[in-house]
């Protein structure tokens, strides 16, 4: 470092020692490559801030200039403008130096790298721009291996794309650095479902032999992960060139700890990821001699030799390399006609692309114009008919012989010579070739055939319609997905809104389009064209667009599911119904299995208004502060202002950047306040959707937002990632007071009803209350310590608290972590309400002004509105999933307990319900002749209850613990019971006699009664035991596994029984031996259930990894392996198989776990699957025609199941 830099560090010492935080300071100094991360940690162990302070000036005066101009930069980003002046008169002049020119020469190994990664090759006029190559390998070279991010940022067509290949098309750096290879993605402008597309591609790419997976990715997360893994596993140490990237959200899918060469417009994209970030700026002009040379070589001249017109004609495209390119691509077919292109260039006042162009080249349409004039004139029309291409997507040379209605080759003629003219862009990559245009061609096309696009949108739907079917596109035809994606595009732009509202109105469709790509673009299309299909019936657009938004979390699973099924789960009014009923009832006659939820009447929607303003996540709603208006935000980055009574649209602001995180109406309902990962927060006027003020003080994402409640004085208070709580005067510029004391993101933050305090909650797992005057923290409460339990020592807990809200009084403080809602009086807390709908994470609740309604926002794109007493009242009738059924006749009648142990009998067909009694009921049967009911409770109590006259009959003898177990005999005179106390009591309640089976060492899991006075019982002992319920001894005792037996099954010639057990085995025995005549071997887990056949042959068992197995009974041998594990290793059955009952004719085996399955027992595949809302079913009740089907989810939703007829 030099004197004058020295001198000016040690003179303002004391004052940067004394003010600056070093922790941002590092990261930046980190990021440029003079401060390693041993430093840092040297500095952070420093014990208080001036130390650190200290120690960073103290080893920054032991390095270079470099040194010091980073730490000054540093200072200017992180706002310490004062200190950074201090040391402006200090700054060093540093020389400029070239280095050493990398070996240019390209070895068959960089051929062979570049060529497997799908990396460009030079353009056939290629121009060298070492300076560039040189800087952009070098911030390559520093990533040393590590994950990182080099940016080459500038204007469209300056050559970013072809300095990037042209930096990894080198040897040395390619064996050093990269020896995992060098994939390319040409990323463009893209929507949710367009980079999925490309994650699928690259994923396809990296894993060509289908090692790690046979299915593609279905949705961004899943393709993220996949990529992580591929990347770490079979392409360590591989760079990733991310080409032409416009929005930051895309790299988030990246960000994987990659090492990554991007290019793009905008240098900020990379502020949304972590980890090293260097930046390659690239200008927008090549300079007069690099343009000149690029048209020598076109028309294959000397630069010496080339004519006036050439120098005028660099000054008027301003050396633009794309501009360039097309004038050459023209010279090199009519080289005489320079002063002609010339003429053109300066004479012709053509339209501008588009003024709000975001591609800054006034000269850039000529050129285009230009190109297109001097094609032929018989393919010039050709050319038009590419105006209807989007964006940054490859079209099959198949989609454009049925365009143009030609054969292949003549098709591929034609585009060549677009392809020659640099008007088109051909990639040769797969087994067919794809062409697309560039962005600014586009928009020249559109633009200038702009009154023929309808009629060209309307002519590729014809010729569409003459080809295909929409639903019998099929994955071996290569024009398929071209068509799935953008059929419904130009069904709209074409305005042909019968055949777009058949197309999206069609259960085939949604059904042919969903498998191959999921459900997330045709949920975009629906809103997309939303204002089109409400023409044609709103209700049905409401129908089909609510049924792929509630079973998305369905359609993008594998295998996929059946989507008639689906549908007749939809309320019967609906159009998705009609059109399944109308399916199933087709294909039941050709054999196959549907099922009817014969009693989802019963099942209330009890959200008031379901609004899908935004085409992403919504991450936040709230109400003005009159009720009328609602306001909401999220990942589209856009604000949203509606009805709350209607959903009518008001507002549509383009907000942030980034995705917007929080709002908020200010008490007098003026301003809307927004903040969001761009770390800016904004105020509009809620009525014009004007500005009103921009502050950008947080260092990280602003979480949230608040105004007080009170419009006399009007502050504002956000909470970001940086750890800091801010309060806003609206009247300022500058941030009036900064609350330090979080030591993790705040994530919310709210004024008590009189403005004195604020609360805020955080990442880190307290609640705190500042002072609003002095901005002091005032009370600090630990939420984590209410999940803390034996087996999660807190150290391991993560537990971050999503939002909190003040009652009226001041007094409460409502408080959502995790999955519980706390309401806080200091030292009380209780859960008030389960909401049950959304499908995804749930980001905020909002009352409403007078507390009769609350607004939730979700991941699933929906806001809710609910209404506060529906939800409380439905919240007392979530059912238990301890259920008994009796089938008799055409009735079916289910006896349970509700999450409060109320007693309810209701009628399955009817849905009648009859409250019985509220006593705290841990178990409940049926008689078999409905006749009377008995129930337990936790005191040990047995109670049976004539249903007749409701009298009551109370058991003498308790049991000693709660009571699990329940059941009549066949003639209703005797109730046997268990329960935790290791004893079965035997109570015939009629004579008021008792018989007690005691020999069990630990807990009864579970009995059933045999013929002739006779009960097998299984035990957590590992042992089953046969006995006498009439003298109460044992007749056998069975020493059967050496864990719990979980299951017992009794074969139907009662001459055999199955245990299963946590060891994963399962046992056959007969009732005459000691000994098991088979041992069943082969579940990975532990095997929870068994059943057997009617006629005894075959054995079914399933375990907790979802797998169901069927057994020869008769030899032990396997026939059957059902539901394996999928791909990525998580059970098919979505979770722990816990039941399972065979049809009367052994045909079909019926299994409950995570949902409903039933099975082909002769080819152990799945004939049909019911999704329940929740999951993990206990027990499935089946009636003895095999045509009724009872169940209850951990939701406590009720499900009675018919076949379809």
């Amino acid at each position: 470092m030099d004197a004058k830099a020295r001198n000016c560090l040690l003179q303002h010492r004391e004052a940067l020692e004394k003010d600056i935080k070093t922790s941002y300071i590092m990261d930046h100094m980190i990021s440029d490559g003079f401060l390693t991360i041993s430093e840092e940690e040297k500095v952070r162990n420093e014990p208080t801030q001036q130390q650190r302070a200290a120690m960073l000036i103290k080893m920054i005066l032991k390095k270079d200039n470099d040194s010091y101009i980073s730490f000054y930069n540093a200072l200017l980003h992180e706002g310490y403008k004062d200190l950074a002046a201090l040391l402006h008169d200090g700054i060093p002049v540093v020389s400029s130096s070239s280095g050493k020119d990398s070996v240019s020469g390209i070895t068959s190994y960089v051929r062979t790298v570049l060529c497997e990664g799908g990396v460009p090759q030079r353009p056939v006029v290629f121009v060298t721009r070492k300076k560039l190559v040189n800087a952009i390998q070098q911030k390559l070279s520093k990533l040393k291996g590590e994950p990182g991010w080099v940016t080459i940022h500038g204007m469209a067509g300056c050559g970013k794309s072809v300095l990037a290949a042209e930096a990894v098309r080198d040897h040395s750096l390619l064996e050093d650095c990269f020896p995992g290879g060098v994939h390319w993605v040409s990323v463009g402008k893209q929507d949710k479902s367009g980079l999925l597309m490309k994650l699928q591609n690259l994923c396809t790419r990296l894993d060509q032999d289908e090692s790690f997976s046979q299915r593609l990715p279905l949705n961004i997360e899943e393709a993220k992960d996949r990529l992580r893994i591929l990347m770490l596993r079979k392409h360590p140490r591989s760079l990733l060139i991310l080409d032409d990237v416009w929005d930051s959200w895309v790299l988030k899918a990246f960000d994987n700890q990659c090492q990554i060469l991007l290019t793009t417009r905008d240098k900020s994209v990379t502020d949304s990821v972590m980890g090293p970030k260097y930046v390659v700026p690239v200008e927008s002009s090549l300079g007069k001699e690099k343009g000149l040379e690029i048209l020598s070589l076109f028309v294959n001249m000397k630069k010496a030799d080339l004519p006036e017109q050439a120098h005028s004609i660099i000054k008027e495209c301003k050396g633009s390399p794309l501009v360039v390119s097309l004038i050459g691509a023209l010279l090199r077919d009519f080289p005489n006609r320079w002063e002609y292109y010339l003429k053109q260039l300066q004479n012709k006042q053509f339209k501008r692309i588009r003024k709000s162009s975001s591609y800054d080249y006034e000269a850039l349409d000529e050129a285009m114009s230009i190109s297109v004039e001097m094609l032929r004139e018989d393919i010039k029309y050709y050319y038009t008919d590419l105006s209807i291409l989007q964006k940054d997507v490859k079209v099959p040379t198949k989609v454009l012989c049925i365009l143009w209605d030609m054969e292949t080759e003549e098709v591929e003629d034609i585009l060549q010579e677009f392809v020659n003219k640099s008007l088109l862009f051909c990639d040769r990559k797969g087994k067919s070739f794809r062409y697309y245009l560039h962005d600014l061609q586009v928009d020249f096309l559109t633009e200038k055939n702009c009154s023929q696009l309808q009629d060209l949108h309307k002519k590729i739907i014809t010729q569409f319609q003459r080809y295909h079917q929409p639903h019998t596109l099929s994955l071996d035809q290569e024009d398929c997905m071209y068509w799935y994606n953008f059929l419904a595009y130009h069904m709209a732009s074409a305005k042909m809104h019968k055949e777009l509202c058949a197309l999206m109105f069609s259960l085939d469709w949604i059904k042919a389009k969903t498998e191959l790509v999921g459900p997330a673009h045709l949920i975009h299309e629906f809103v997309e064209y939303r204002h089109i299909l409400d023409e044609k019936d709103c209700a049905v657009s409401e129908n089909f667009q609510e049924f792929l938004s509630l079973n998305g979390h369905l359609l993008g699973r594998q295998p996929f599911p059946n989507i008639v099924q689906l549908g007749l789960c939809e309320p019967e009014t609906s159009e998705v119904y009609q059109q399944a009923k109308l399916q199933a009832k087709q294909e039941v006659d050709n054999g196959m299995l549907y099922l009817e939820w014969i009693n989802k009447k019963n099942i209330t929607n009890l959200s008031r208004l379901v609004v899908r303003p935004h085409t992403d996540a919504v991450y936040h709603a709230c109400f003005s502060e009159d009720g009328q208006r609602i306001a909401s935000c999220g990942a589209d980055k856009t604000l949203q202002v509606f009805k709350a009574e209607t959903g009518e649209k008001l507002l549509e602001i383009k907000a942030h950047e980034d995705e917007v995180l929080c709002c908020a109406f200010s008490t007098d309902d003026r301003f809307i306040a927004t903040c969001s990962v761009d770390k800016k927060v904004k105020i509009w006027n809620s009525v014009t959707g004007e500005l009103v003020h921009t502050y950008d003080e947080h260092s990280e994402q602003v979480n949230c937002c608040h105004f007080t409640n009170s419009s006399h004085h009007l502050l504002l208070a956000t909470g970001s990632s940086d750890c800091f709580l801010k309060l806003w005067d609206l009247n300022q510029k500058e941030c009036r007071n900064t609350m330090f004391g979080h030591t993790n993101s705040v994530n919310h933050c709210r004024f008590s009803p009189d403005d004195k305090l604020l609360a805020s909650c955080s990442s880190d797992g307290t609640l705190k209350l500042w002072d609003v005057t002095s901005a002091n923290e005032r009370k600090s409460f630990n939420v984590k310590q209410f999940f803390l339990n034996s087996e999660d020592p807190q150290e391991d807990m993560e537990v971050i608290v999503k939002c909190c809200l003040w009652f009226a009084d001041g007094a409460r403080i409502m408080v959502a972590a995790k999955n519980k809602i706390f309401l806080w009086n200091i030292d009380s807390c209780s859960k008030v309400a389960d909401c049950r709908g959304h499908l995804s994470w749930v980001h905020g609740v909002k009352f409403s002004p007078d507390g009769s309604s609350f607004l939730t926002s979700s991941d699933d794109q929906t806001i809710r509105l609910w209404e506060t007493k529906k939800v409380c009242k439905n919240s007392a009738i979530m059912l238990k999933q301890e259920v008994d059924v009796v089938f008799q006749e055409n009735e079916v009648m289910v006896l349970a307990v509700d999450h409060i142990r109320r007693l309810q009998l209701i009628n399955g067909k009817t849905g009648q319900i009859d409250y019985l009694t509220e006593a705290q009921v841990s178990c409940c049967c049926l008689s078999p002749h409905l006749q009377y009911i008995a129930f337990g409770d936790e005191n040990g109590t047995i109670k049976i209850l004539e249903l007749v006259n409701n009298r009551i009959f109370q058991s003498r003898i308790r049991h000693k613990k709660t009571v699990w177990h329940i059941q009549f005999t066949a003639d209703e005179k005797t109730l046997i019971s268990s329960s935790d106390d290791s004893a079965i009591q035997v109570w015939n309640w009629q004579l008021e006699e008792y018989v007690f089976l005691q020999a069990h060492q630990e807990t009864v899991k579970d009995f059933r009664l045999l013929k002739n006075s006779r009960l097998l019982s299984w035990s957590f002992d590992g042992t089953v035991k046969v006995w006498n319920i009439i003298t109460g001894k044992i007749e056998k005792d069975f020493v059967c596994h050496q864990g719990t037996v979980l299951s017992c099954d009794i074969s139907h010639d009662a001459t055999k029984f199955s245990s299963t057990s946590a060891d994963k085995t399962a046992k056959i025995w007969s009732f005459d031996l000691l000994l098991p005549l088979h041992e069943l071997r082969g579940h990975n887990g532990c095997v929870r259930c068994s059943a057997f056949s009617m006629d005894s042959t075959l054995l079914a068992t399933g375990d907790d990894n979802g797998e169901i197995r069927i057994w020869n009974v008769s030899n032990g041998e396997l026939l059957h392996l059902c539901a394996p594990l999928s791909e990525e290793g998580a059970a098919t059955h979505g979770g722990w198989v816990t039941d399972l009952c065979f049809s009367p004719d052994g045909k079909m085996l019926i299994s409950a776990g995570g949902y409903i399955k039933w099975w082909n027992v002769v080819t152990g595949e799945s004939s049909q699957t019911f999704y329940t809302n929740g999951t993990n079913l206990k027990k499935i009740h089946v009636s003895p025609d095999f045509k009724t089907y009872v169940t209850v989810d951990n939701l406590g939703i009720l499900y009675i199941l018919q076949t379809l007829e």
